[in-house]
């Protein structure tokens, strides 16, 4: 009877360890949703910057001209990098806006080098034109690969226009480029 107690033991205790961590990896939201939608795009809106548009003054090379991180945003995003390398979510690029809230979140998040695009820039308040932002967008969405995985840090006004979803700070949407169908995502 003891041998069997500790069989039946030895074989309840491997299941559990192989069934937990499924379990677990499985429950994690952004994984889930890019699963879901076979997204090939993660839009991530910048993190936390108080306030609404820019200055009057605003310039795209000074950052002193923009409305930036304040703190919490700062720590949002230094969150949300720790978020996605604990959960192993790898992205085979990132591609940020040329705003300085937006390039701060890409360097803050530290989950791999990245690139300005403009076609990610705000056309808010008229500082990027907005059809040639959502076209330079349109022809690097129509250009990547299905089995991609492209993170683009922007503004809520860009990813609203492609996605129909606006997301809070650090908030994100996975899109898959071919179906079009979008899920918003928020880990924080």
């Amino acid at each position: 009877m003891m041998i069997r107690k500790t069989i039946f033991l030895l074989i309840f205790c491997s299941l559990y360890e192989i069934i937990i961590p499924v379990q677990a990896h499985a429950s994690e939201p952004l994984q889930e949703a890019i699963t879901k939608t076979a997204a090939n795009v993660v839009f991530m809106r910048h993190a936390l910057a108080p306030g609404v548009g820019d200055p009057a003054t605003f310039q795209i090379d000074e950052c002193s001209t923009q409305r930036n991180l304040n703190e919490t945003g700062r720590q949002q995003a230094r969150a949300i990098g720790r978020y996605l390398r604990k959960n192993k979510i790898v992205f085979g690029a990132i591609l940020s806006s040329q705003w300085c809230r937006c390039k701060q979140t890409a360097e803050l998040l530290n989950v791999g080098s990245w690139t300005e695009f403009e076609g990610l820039n705000s056309f808010f308040q008229g500082h990027a034109d907005r059809i040639d932002t959502l076209n330079r967008l349109e022809q690097k969405l129509d250009s990547l690969r299905a089995d991609a995985l492209v993170l683009m840090i922007t503004h809520q006004v860009v990813i609203n226009a492609i996605t129909d979803v606006s997301p809070a700070s650090g908030g994100f949407v996975v899109y898959n480029a071919d179906t079009k169908k979008a899920e918003y995502v928020q880990v924080q």
